[in-house]
């Protein structure tokens, strides 16, 4: 299963992450999501700190030692903080090898994570198990959802959950406008070929899965808080 097949992605994508003022110093990286208030992106990182929260808390109630992998993990930042939960062991995947030996550096002292450059079947992987999956802002750079969960399940132990936070999920309907604004976005930053990479999903998608909305952003209560994602967090469970 290919994030992408284009083998200058990681280039290109980097180049674009720079433009956007996305590439973060190994200081800063140790430091997210807590970021300087001046920075560009701080709001982004609120709600992300926010978001991340929730989820740690969440996985905290179920006192027991977890195995978690995040894909698509990036810079590890948030794989980081997975690896604060007790008892927690955390892999890090991701193609994405310019960040990814940034994590290696940044978070070099830290026993309970490690980082896997690979897709999901990569053969570092192995026959390994996990109570939890995680993507992170990350789903939206599989083309095929149904290929990359179903690939997901099967690295789930029994009772294992997939959590999906930080990606937008559309209605049927509005997938064609979501891509024509990705498009016209990618096209005003000089990177028009990255629509090609970037995939609107839609929550119809998610209807042969055992899924729950564990938040919704259209709830208004959810809509009372500034710091609240405008995203929503699925999880899906194996049984």
């Amino acid at each position: 299963m290919n994030i992408t097949s284009n083998k200058n992605f990681e280039e290109r994508y980097i180049a674009l992450r720079r433009k956007e003022n996305r590439i973060y110093s190994d200081k800063e990286v140790f430091q997210l999501p807590d970021i300087d208030v001046q920075h560009q992106h701080y709001k982004e990182w609120m709600i992300r700190k926010a978001s991340v929260k929730k989820l740690i808390n969440f996985l905290k109630k179920k006192n027991q030692s977890l195995k978690i992998m995040e894909i698509g993990c990036g810079n590890g930042w948030l794989s980081s903080q997975l690896s604060k939960i007790e008892n927690s062991e955390v892999t890090g995947l991701d193609i994405n090898l310019t960040e990814l030996k940034q994590a290696e550096r940044v978070f070099k002292n830290n026993h309970r994570l490690k980082f896997v450059y690979g897709e999901i079947n990569a053969d570092a992987l192995a026959d390994k198990k996990f109570n939890v999956i995680v993507f992170a802002a990350s789903i939206q750079y599989f083309q095929s959802l149904k290929e990359v969960l179903d690939a997901a399940l099967q690295r789930l132990h029994e009772s294992g959950e997939i959590h999906i936070i930080d990606s937008p999920f559309y209605a049927k309907k509005d997938v064609m406008s979501a891509k024509k604004r990705s498009k016209e976005y990618y096209k005003l930053l000089g990177f028009p070929e990255m629509a090609e990479y970037y995939f609107h999903h839609s929550i119809e998608e998610l209807q042969p899965y055992n899924f729950k909305v564990l938040y919704k952003p259209s709830f208004i209560k959810n809509k009372l808080f500034p710091n609240n994602s405008p995203f929503p967090w699925l999880c899906i469970k194996r049984d």
